[in-house]
């Protein structure tokens, strides 16, 4: 289904709508500060391996990032971080970042693998972080888009929607995505490497 939410302000019921949808398993198409997501409930194994085939990936190779309401999550999935990192971190989040941390022994758990990183998503939209917020935990996010896929369908809710619309549950329209994704960052051995640059420009914040 397509459900339109106001992103700049969520409605209660609509948000309350998706998180339900998470909490049964289900798979979402949502609005971050980059591109358009796709998504599932980090707790819901058969969510995972569902987005997992959407995107043709092998769940115990695929990187994920983690889509969080805030700092507070990352000592949940995260193993200590530098003060140096965590103040850049703070300065640019929420924002289109995606910082990859070394993993604690939560998260191989959760992907049934060996991984020994996560990339953390705070992203500087109000839709998603209200999602995540009310649900509790942080949700699994995954482009929606591809190199080989047609522009539209990263940016405009409906072209999605037309596309995803058996294969998903719910594709929020929040407005119009980017068509760069976010900025990845890799601070898992104390340094900042960017491993690809998107939107986010990490100078401003060193």
């Amino acid at each position: 289904m397509l459900l339109r939410i106001n992103p700049n302000k969520p409605n209660f019921e609509e948000i309350e709508q998706v998180v339900n949808c998470l909490r049964d398993g289900g798979v979402v198409i949502y609005p971050t500060d980059t591109v358009y997501g796709i998504g599932c409930d980090i707790h819901k194994q058969r969510a995972v391996e569902r987005v997992c085939k959407i995107k043709g990936i092998n769940p115990e190779k695929a990187n994920f990032s983690f889509i969080c309401h805030d700092l507070s999550h990352l000592s949940d999935f995260t193993k200590p971080i530098s003060t140096g990192t965590y103040k850049v971190m703070k300065k640019a989040l929420p924002g289109p970042f995606t910082f990859i941390l070394e993993a604690n022994n939560s998260v191989p758990k959760l992907f049934k693998s060996t991984k020994k990183t996560v990339g953390i998503r705070i992203p500087d939209n109000l839709i998603c972080r209200e999602i995540v917020k009310h649900l509790g935990n942080p949700i699994m996010s995954t482009s929606v888009h591809d190199d080989d896929e047609i522009i539209e369908y990263t940016t405009d809710p409906e072209m999605i929607h037309e596309r995803y619309k058996d294969i998903v549950d719910i594709v929020i329209a929040g407005g119009y995505g980017n068509t760069e994704a976010s900025t990845v960052v890799d601070c898992s051995d104390g340094d900042f490497e960017i491993i690809r640059q998107g939107m986010g420009i990490l100078e401003e914040y060193l």
